[in-house]
C-alpha cells in the first residue's frame, strides 16, 4: 500500500532518478569484486576505470600500491596488470599453458577478425603459426637466405644515407622501408625501392594507426565499441588506415594469383596459395584468402614495427652518448675493417656491439605493456584466483627495468650485458619480445637485422645531431614506445 501510495506521488524526474539509482545498484552489484581477485583502485560505476591512464608509467604507481598482480576494469570488463619479472616469469613460463590464449580487443578485431597469427586462437592459431614458422625457417635454411636479403638492403641503406650528403634529415622511413624489405622480399618475393609512394604510404599509415593504437581516447572504443563505431575520433582512423593497407594487400595476392605456379613457389603467398589447396578438407585451420591477407599484415607488422623502432633509438643513444659510439666503431674496425660487409658470424667477436644493441632494446622499451593475452583456464597467481577468459597484460616494461634485476635500470648502461671479462652475457630479464608460448614470432629475425643493420651503419657513418637539436629520450608512447621525430647528420667515415 505504501510503495503503491509512493508510485502514484512520483512524476517524470522522480522516476528518471529511480532508475538510475537501480541501475547503479545493478553495476555495483554486477561489478563487485571478489575477495579472491587481484586489488586495483577504485572504479566509477558504469565507467570503471577509464580515468585511469593504461601506460607503463601509470602501471608502475599502480604496481608499487597494489603489488605486481592487480586489475583495472573498463566498463564492465576486468583486466588483470602483471608486473616485475619474476610474477611475469610465474605467468609465462612457470604456467605455460595458463596465459596462451588472445582476448577480443574490439579495436583491433574489425580488422583482424580473431583470425591470422597475432591475434587469433586454439585450432587455427596453431596451425597458422606453424605454417609461418617453417615457411620463415625453410626460406631462411641456416639463416643464409634471410642473411643474404639483410646484407643486399644493406648496401640500398648506405647508399640512400650517402645521397644525403651531410645534410640533416629525417632516417624514420628510410630505416623502416629498409627493414619492411627484408620481410617482404619473402612474403611478396621482392623488395620496394625506397622511392615507392605506395609503399611508403602503407609505412606511414600503420605507424599511424600503431601510434594512435595507444591513446587514450582511441581505447574507449574497446571500452564502449557499440556506440564509439557511430562517434568520429581516432578509432576511425585507425580503422581508416587499415583498410587501406589490407586494399594493398589484396592487390599483391591478385598479382600471384595471375601468376602462380604450383611447382615453382616464390615466397609465402606462393605457398600459402598452395597450402589453401591442400587444406579444403579442414576448413577449421582457416586456410582462405581473408586469413591469407591477415597473415600477411601481421608478418608484416612483426618483421618491420619493433626492428625499425629499435633502429632509430640506437641512432638516439649513439647522437646521446659518442663515446659510446666511438667504442661500437673501433670494435668494428678491428673485427671487421672497412673491406666487406658485417655478417652473423661476426656477432661473437663483438661482445661490446652486441651489448649496446642489447641495451637499446632493454631502454627503448618498445612494447611497455606487451601485447594482451587471456586466461586459457581457472588459475591461481600470485595468491589471486583469475578466471578462465580474463584478459590480462604482462608490463613488460616492469621486467626491463626491474630493480633487483638490473645495476643501473634506469640508465642507458651496455655494461648490463657484459661480464667482468668483456664478454657479452645473457640475461634472463631481458624480455622485449615477451616469453612463452606467444613470444613474438619475428624475434629470430629482428635479431639477425638489429645486428646486421646497427653494425653496417656504424661502420660507415659517425651520426651526430644538429647542433641544438638532440634527439629526445623521453620516448612518444602509442601501441609502442618510440622516439620523438628526430633529425641527423650521417658523415660518412
Amino acid at each position: 500500500m505504501i510503495f503503491q501510495t509512493l508510485f502514484e506521488c512520483m512524476d517524470f524526474t522522480g522516476w528518471l532518478l529511480f532508475s538510475f539509482f537501480l541501475l547503479l545498484v545493478v553495476d555495483v552489484v554486477k561489478n563487485w569484486r571478489p575477495h579472491s581477485f587481484p586489488p586495483g583502485p577504485w572504479a566509477v560505476p558504469f565507467l570503471g576505470n577509464i580515468f585511469t591512464g593504461v601506460d607503463y608509467k601509470t602501471m608502475e604507481k599502480l604496481s608499487a600500491e597494489y603489488g605486481p598482480v592487480l586489475s583495472l576494469r573498463r566498463g564492465s570488463e576486468r583486466m588483470v596488470f602483471i608486473s616485475g619479472y619474476n610474477m611475469v616469469k610465474e605467468a609465462l613460463v612457470n604456467q605455460l599453458n595458463s596465459f596462451v590464449d588472445r582476448p577480443i580487443v574490439p579495436l583491433f578485431h574489425v580488422v583482424f577478425k580473431g583470425i591470422g597469427i597475432a591475434l587469433s586462437n586454439g585450432y587455427l592459431w596453431k596451425k597458422q603459426r606453424k605454417f609461418a614458422n617453417t615457411h620463415l625457417r625453410y626460406f631462411g635454411e641456416g639463416q643464409k637466405s634471410l642473411e643474404n636479403y639483410i646484407q643486399v638492403e644493406n648496401n640500398f641503406l648506405c647508399e640512400a644515407f650517402k645521397e644525403e650528403q651531410g645534410r640533416p634529415f629525417n632516417p624514420h622511413f628510410t630505416l623502416t622501408n629498409a627493414v619492411s624489405n627484408i620481410i617482404s622480399s619473402v612474403i611478396f618475393g621482392h623488395r620496394f625501392e625506397y622511392s615507392n609512394r605506395s609503399f611508403r604510404k602503407v609505412l606511414e599509415l600503420d605507424n599511424n594507426a600503431v601510434l594512435l593504437a595507444g591513446s587514450p581516447r582511441t581505447q574507449l572504443y574497446d571500452v564502449f565499441p557499440g556506440l564509439m563505431k557511430h562517434l568520429p575520433g581516432p578509432h576511425q582512423t585507425v580503422h581508416a588506415n587499415y583498410r587501406e593497407i589490407m586494399n594493398f594487400l589484396k592487390e599483391e595476392v591478385e598479382k600471384h594469383k595471375e601468376e602462380w605456379n604450383p611447382d615453382d613457389p616464390r615466397d609465402f603467398i606462393d605457398v600459402y596459395l598452395a597450402e589453401m589447396e591442400k587444406k579444403k578438407e579442414d576448413p577449421q585451420a582457416g586456410f582462405n584468402m581473408e586469413t591469407l591477407l591477415v597473415c600477411i599484415l601481421d608478418l608484416i607488422e612483426a618483421g618491420t614495427e619493433t626492428a625499425a623502432t629499435t633502429l632509430r633509438w640506437a641512432l638516439v643513444y649513439m647522437m646521446n652518448y659518442p663515446e659510446i659510439q666511438e667504442k661500437v666503431q673501433s670494435e668494428i674496425d678491428q673485427v671487421i675493417g672497412q673491406s666487406r660487409q658485417p655478417t652473423l658470424a661476426d656477432r661473437p667477436s663483438m661482445p661490446f656491439t652486441d651489448a649496446v644493441i642489447h641495451e637499446t632494446q632493454r631502454f627503448g622499451n618498445i612494447l611497455p605493456l606487451g601485447f594482451p593475452k587471456m586466461a586459457s583456464k581457472d588459475t591461481t597467481l600470485g595468491g589471486y584466483f583469475i578466471p578462465k577468459g580474463t584478459a590480462i597484460s604482462t608490463i613488460l616494461a616492469s621486467v626491463l627495468f626491474d630493480k633487483s634485476k638490473w645495476a643501473t635500470p634506469d640508465v642507458f648502461n651496455p655494461e648490463h650485458f657484459l661480464d667482468s671479462h668483456g664478454q657479452f652475457r645473457r640475461r634472463e630479464a631481458f624480455l622485449p619480445f615477451s616469453t612463452g608460448k606467444r613470444v613474438c614470432l619475428g624475434e629470430p629475425l629482428a635479431k639477425m637485422e638489429l645486428f646486421l643493420f646497427f653494425t653496417s651503419l656504424l661502420q660507415h657513418f659517425t651520426f651526430s645531431p644538429l647542433p641544438g637539436e638532440m634527439p629526445s629520450l623521453e620516448g612518444v608512447e602509442g601501441f609502442t614506445n618510440s622516439p620523438a621525430k628526430f633529425r641527423m647528420l650521417a658523415v660518412p667515415r
